[in-house]
């Protein structure tokens, strides 16, 4: 599954993670470095999977963590429309 933000959606990298404006709305969301670490995996054209393992890699966390994490992510981010 590649993900890809919406038109209309920018990002900026910030000191602790990643900043998502969403310029129709002038709403925009602060993503933490895991967050960051996810959304940048995802666009990348990576799998959930590969965003799992990319936390587990990086972070002292297990996998079923780090999946409900992703998926959390996901949720929040088609629930805010800010995915195609």
């Amino acid at each position: 599954m590649t993900l890809n933000l919406r038109d209309g959606v920018s990002t900026a990298d910030t000191d602790y993670g990643i900043a998502l404006l969403d310029e129709d709305s002038g709403e925009y969301w602060n993503l933490n470095p895991t967050g960051a670490l996810v959304l940048r995996t995802l666009l990348a054209g990576g799998t959930s999977t590969d965003a799992v393992q990319a936390l587990v890699e990086r972070y002292d966390v297990d996998a079923g963590a780090a999946s409900r994490d992703v998926q959390d992510l996901l949720g929040g981010l088609h629930s805010a429309g800010l995915v195609a």
